[in-house]
C-alpha cells in the first residue's frame, strides 16, 4: 500500500451551512480551492472541526462528493469519523471508500470507556471492512475523555495491516513521541493534532500535521511544515512562534466555533456553527481576544 502521499498540513476543513443549517454547497467549495490554492497538503472532511458529531450520514455524504468534486485529486481527501458504534463506523467507512477518498480517519468511540481489547477490535473491524484504504486512528483524549495507549496504536500499527497511521491531539509530545518511536520500523505516519506543536511534531519525526487554522490562514501554517523539510528550521521556528498566539486566543470561545468565527472574521463567509453552539458575540472578551490576535499577526 502506497502512504507516500500521508503528510504535510492536512486541513479538518470546515463545513459551511445556510441559516437553515443545511450544507452550503458554494461556499463549500469555495473553501476547498481556497485552501488548495494556499498550500495545504490534503484535506480532511469531517474531522472535528468540520462539525462531523452535527451531520446525518446522508449530509457527509452529499459533502464528502462535493470535496471530492471540486478537490479534482489536486490533494488527498481524507474522510473522518467519530461514530460510537463499530457497525456505524463500518458504513461510513465503505461509503467513504466507494465515493473515492484517498484515506480515512478514526476517533475512538466517545462517552464509552472501552477496554483496550474492546477498542482494537473496533479499529480492527473498521479497518478490514476497507482493506485496500490507508486507516489512520484519531487520539484525542480532551474531547472523549481517555487516551489511545502507546501499546494498543504499535498492535494496531503491527497487527492490522491497512492501519497506517494515526493524528495525535493529545498535546503531550512525550506521548506523541512515543507513537512514533514504537512505530519507527513500520513507517508509520504521525500527525500532530495541536496547530501550536507542528514545529516540535517534526522535529521528533513526525510527517507533518492536521490543523484547523489552515481553514483561515493556510499560508502561515503551511509555511511551518514547508520551511522545515526544506531545512529552514529558524524560519519555521519563526512561523510556529507566530501562529501560537493566535491559535491560543481561540481556547476563550466555546468549542468548535472558533475557527468558523475566524474564518468569518477574515472574510470567509463560512456560516454560523449549528447549534446548540452560536457565534461568538461581538460584544465578548472572546471575540475581542481572537479580533486582536489576527490584528497583531498582520491578518487583519
Amino acid at each position: 500500500m502506497d502512504t507516500s502521499f500521508i503528510k504535510g498540513i492536512v486541513v479538518p476543513i470546515l463545513t459551511p451551512v445556510d441559516p437553515d443549517e443545511s450544507v452550503d454547497e458554494e461556499a463549500l467549495r469555495k473553501q476547498v480551492d481556497y485552501v488548495i490554492a494556499h498550500g495545504v497538503h490534503g484535506i480532511l472532511a469531517f474531522g472535528s472541526n468540520g462539525e462531523f458529531y452535527m451531520f446525518a450520514p446522508s449530509e457527509m455524504e452529499f459533502s464528502l462528493h462535493v470535496i471530492l468534486d471540486q478537490t479534482a485529486h489536486r490533494v488527498p481527501v481524507y474522510f473522518g469519523m467519530g461514530a460510537v458504534s463499530t457497525k456505524k463506523c463500518v458504513a461510513l467507512a465503505k461509503m467513504a471508500q466507494q465515493a473515492g477518498v484517498d484515506g480515512i480517519s478514526v476517533l475512538q468511540p466517545m462517552f464509552l470507556k472501552p477496554t483496550e481489547d474492546e477498542l482494537f477490535l473496533h479499529f480492527q473491524t473498521i479497518a478490514q471492512a476497507v482493506p485496500q484504504l490507508p486507516v489512520l486512528l484519531y487520539n484525542n483524549p480532551g474531547r472523549v475523555g481517555y487516551t489511545l495507549s502507546g501499546n494498543l496504536v504499535e498492535r494496531l500499527a503491527r497487527e492490522v495491516p491497512n492501519i497506517v497511521g494515526m493524528k495525535d491531539s493529545s498535546g503531550d509530545m512525550t506521548q506523541t513521541e512515543e507513537f512514533i518511536r514504537r512505530t519507527l520500523d513500520l513507517d508509520f505516519k504521525v500527525f500532530g493534532g495541536k496547530d501550536t506543536l507542528i514545529y516540535a511534531t517534526m522535529a521528533h519525526g513526525g510527517v507533518g500535521s492536521v490543523c484547523t487554522t489552515a481553514n483561515y490562514m493556510p499560508d502561515l501554517v503551511v509555511s511551518v511544515y514547508d520551511s522545515f523539510v526544506s531545512g529552514r528550521t529558524q524560519e519555521s521556528l519563526q512561523a510556529q512562534f507566530r501562529l501560537n498566539p493566535i491559535r491560543l486566543a481561540m481556547d476563550k470561545a466555546s468549542f468548535p466555533v472558533a475557527t468558523k468565527d475566524m474564518a468569518n472574521m477574515l472574510g470567509r463567509q463560512v456560516g454560523a456553527p449549528l447549534r446548540p453552539n452560536l457565534p461568538t458575540g461581538e460584544q465578548s472578551p472572546a471575540y475581542a481576544a481572537m479580533y486582536g490576535e489576527l490584528k497583531k499577526g498582520g491578518l487583519l
